[in-house]
């Protein structure tokens, strides 16, 4: 089974307890950049304001173009595709199994190759 499956097979847990299935959330359409796909898996309010995670999933050949979380860190975990991430002045192949920690204040952005990519994107403190 693929990674992506795994996810979206998933169950998430808050403080031990059940709170939904992956496959149950809704993708939502990011409103400024096309052919990139969220799910919020948790949001500040369920983390005491620690930290909020999602899963993004970006269309062959699109992108989350040059962005800035403004005192929020964003770690990313490749699940599956592939893809470059340009983090600063730094480019990064992205593909299955790449963590990449982005400190908050840094210009960054995702563009998906032939397959498309899906990340784990989690935030602290949190966006959402």
């Amino acid at each position: 089974m693929k990674a992506a499956d795994l996810f979206e097979n998933g169950v998430i847990y808050i403080n031990g307890k059940e709170i939904n299935t992956v496959s149950d959330l809704q993708w939502i359409n990011h409103p400024k950049f096309a052919g990139v796909l969220m799910k919020n898996l948790f949001c500040g309010k369920e983390s005491n304001d620690n930290m909020s995670a999602m899963i993004v999933k970006i269309d062959p050949h699109h992108e989350i173009g040059t962005h800035v979380h403004e005192g929020k860190s964003e770690l990313h975990e490749v699940i599956s595709g592939e893809g470059i991430a340009e983090v600063g002045d730094v480019q990064i192949n992205y593909r299955p199994g790449v963590i990449s920690l982005i400190p908050s204040d840094l210009p960054h952005s995702v563009r998906a190759g032939d397959s498309g990519i899906v990340l784990l994107a989690k935030f602290t403190p949190p966006l959402n």
